[in-house]
């Protein structure tokens, strides 16, 4: 799996070894981190992108993200494609997940799906919800979910 930086620079480690460096990094700066990941997803001429992202916010000094994006070409519904972007999502916070608590780093997963029931994306919300807390991760949907909803989305327009 390939990640890169914001500015496309490639990691070349591998990103348990990237994120234990950055909060090692961080921590000696005296920086508290917390992690957000999300996915987002775009259909583009049959093709649909997606971009997970692991964002790292330093408690009030801004922050940084880490991205994945790959394709699928085959069809998807809406429901099949939010659940898909919730399993990519879940999928590299489980691989954290040991790292981070090693670190006592809080980790939300954040849902590129909307609360009102009048959007599309709103039929999987509570399967997306129900995975997500049965794993033990936070969960937070629209408007809340800004890894998905801003930085993820913001890789895949």
């Amino acid at each position: 799996m390939v990640w890169q930086k914001y500015n496309g620079e490639t990691i070349r480690s591998s990103i348990n070894e990237a994120v234990e460096d950055i909060i090692k990094n961080e921590t000696h700066l005296g920086n508290k981190l917390k992690v957000y990941i999300g996915t987002d997803s775009q259909v583009k001429r049959g093709i649909i992108e997606f971009a997970t992202v692991i964002v790292f916010l330093r408690e009030h000094k801004g922050g940084f993200m880490f991205i994945h994006r790959d394709r699928k070409t085959h069809k998807q519904s809406i429901k099949e494609r939010m659940l898909t972007e919730v399993q990519k999502s879940i999928d590299i916070a489980y691989q954290l997940c040991p790292l981070l608590d090693q670190y006592h780093i809080d980790l939300e997963v954040h849902v590129d799906i909307n609360t009102n029931p009048n959007f599309e994306s709103n039929v999987a919300l509570k399967e997306a919800m129900g995975y997500i807390l049965g794993m033990g991760f936070q969960f937070k949907a629209k408007p809340e979910s800004f890894a998905s909803t801003n930085c993820a989305n913001k890789m895949v327009q």
